[in-house]
């Protein structure tokens, strides 16, 4: 029995409506704790590479023809991928995997990182390694997208020395 489009609707403003005199909003959202920097955050051991201590770090894969970016979630996996192999992108470039191939690509990921709200991520790759790394990068940091997560807001306890302010404390 499918339900009209009309019901649908309804049953959507319904639980979307938010009532007079509410003190609170239910947030559904995975990543909110994530983005209110409360997550876990797995550490692993500091002598391992490639190092676990992100929530979502940036690769990138080049082939003798191809680059691919990807965002990778630590515990889900791949959220946003790109890659000078899809047509929309290929279809602009001479060649797959040179200077305007890197530029091109940071463009088009960090597009699709902000189309996805994702404006933070753990980045290992260093700049100097290549030319074409550098251009990626640079393109990726001039469309928004910060290549440092921030550090994790763990909990304070009675006997710590330092008590670091809460970002959504008010203090004035």
């Amino acid at each position: 029995m499918a339900a009209s489009a009309k019901q649908i609707l309804s049953k959507i403003r319904q639980t979307n409506k938010i009532t007079e005199g509410t003190l609170y909003v239910v947030n559904r959202n995975p990543r909110n704790l994530e983005r209110l920097r409360l997550a876990y955050k797995t550490d692993g051991y500091h002598l391992e590479r490639p190092v676990r201590n992100f929530w979502h770090r940036l690769e990138l894969n080049a082939s003798n023809k191809y680059v691919t970016a990807k965002l990778v979630h630590f515990e889900n996996g791949t959220v946003v991928e790109c890659s000078t192999t899809e047509w929309a992108l290929k279809r602009h470039l001479y060649k797959g995997n040179d200077f305007t191939a890197y530029s091109t690509l940071g463009k088009a990921f960090a597009s699709r990182c902000l189309d996805a709200g994702l404006t933070e991520m753990r980045c290992d790759l260093k700049a100097t390694a290549s030319v074409k790394v550098d251009a990626f990068l640079r393109a990726v940091e001039e469309s928004g997208i910060r290549l440092q997560e921030p550090e994790r807001i763990r909990p304070t306890y009675s006997w710590d020395m330092e008590r670091p302010e809460k970002p959504w404390e008010v203090t004035e």
